[in-house]
């Protein structure tokens, strides 16, 4: 059997250099440090990379993106996006339903 693209896929990390210092200290080799300058072209660069299977990146980097790059980080399952708060300032916390129907395509229903 074919062995899955995703199989052989690593992580990534994008962020600033709190964030990146933080990964770095649990292990991961693949760190990114961004700034707000470089910070799309650095995404997109992974995004197209077809190397990585998770790119985890700073919550900072979202608003930046355009408007088409947000809903294909969105609907994107190879490479799987999950968007972190930074260590400080403000940050949008994405609900379990939300993630659900990102990742899954289903909605969870709870009932009272």
């Amino acid at each position: 059997m074919p062995e899955s693209p995703i199989a052989g896929g690593r992580t990534v990390v994008l962020g600033e250099r709190e964030l990146a210092i933080g990964f770095r200290l649990i292990g991961l080799k693949d760190v990114i440090e961004v700034t707000p300058e470089n910070s799309v072209a650095e995404f997109q660069r992974v995004m197209g990379d077809g190397g990585y299977n998770l790119v985890i990146a700073s919550q900072s980097i979202r608003p930046r993106l355009s408007e088409a790059q947000r809903a294909h980080a969105d609907a994107s399952l190879a490479p799987l996006v999950v968007f972190v708060p930074t260590p400080t300032g403000e940050f949008e916390v994405e609900s379990i339903n939300a993630l659900a129907k990102r990742v899954l395509g289903v909605t969870l229903a709870v009932s009272n």
